[in-house]
């Protein structure tokens, strides 16, 4: 999986606007492999394989396990919280998706795997397209920062140049940087709604 220099493997960034599971609500999981317990390679591999059937362009996993030298999770963690979020580009859509439900951190990883694969199955049927089905989690505030335009106060519709959408950075971040009263994670948020931007724009 690639990476975006605003999205962090580790630790777990998890989209803002997305609700937490509590603690003492969360499951175990059914996932298995041969069955025994899914190991996070093995949950990683699958979630990769099922990026790569639905066309899914840079994707990057973040977690709260460390990365080993290729750049994946250990498998020989199991971190207090156990989310997982992958964000990826659809068809040129910025895109995120998280699970938290269960107790660790391989069968998040392999939840959203599932979850993909389901989404998969739309078409199958005839009756709607996965960007439809897409199209309902960029209707929610999950990643506000996907909605790059809102974020720099452009018309929803506008495609501005890159030197607009560099200028109009600058001034959104010397609002949220936090040596000027803003925090860490509104800095964060601008970020990552310019490498949207880019993505889109130099796609």
């Amino acid at each position: 999986m690639s990476d975006h220099d605003s999205i962090k493997r580790f630790p777990l960034e998890w989209p803002i606007g997305w609700k937490r599971t509590a603690p003492h609500h969360r499951l175990d999981a059914p996932f298995r492999h041969y069955k025994q317990r899914l190991s996070i390679f093995v949950a990683s591999e699958r979630l990769e394989a099922e990026l790569d059937r639905l066309g899914a362009k840079s994707p990057v996993l973040s977690t709260n396990v460390s990365l080993r030298l290729d750049g994946r999770p250990r498998s020989d963690e199991n971190p207090r919280d156990p989310g997982a979020a992958v964000y990826f580009s659809f068809k040129g859509r910025a895109t995120v998706l998280a699970a938290d439900r269960f107790r660790g951190v391989a069968d998040n990883i392999a939840a959203i795997a599932g979850h993909i694969e389901a989404l998969r199955r739309v078409e199958r049927y005839g009756v709607g397209t996965i960007e439809q089905a897409l199209a309902g989690y960029k209707s929610l505030p999950a990643d506000t920062a996907a909605n790059w335009r809102a974020v720099f106060g452009f018309p929803a519709d506008s495609t501005p140049s890159l030197e607009q959408v560099d200028s109009a950075y600058k001034a959104t971040a010397r609002q949220r940087h936090p040596d000027h009263g803003g925090t860490d994670i509104e800095m964060a948020h601008v970020n990552r709604a310019r490498d949207y931007a880019l993505q889109e724009l130099e796609g």
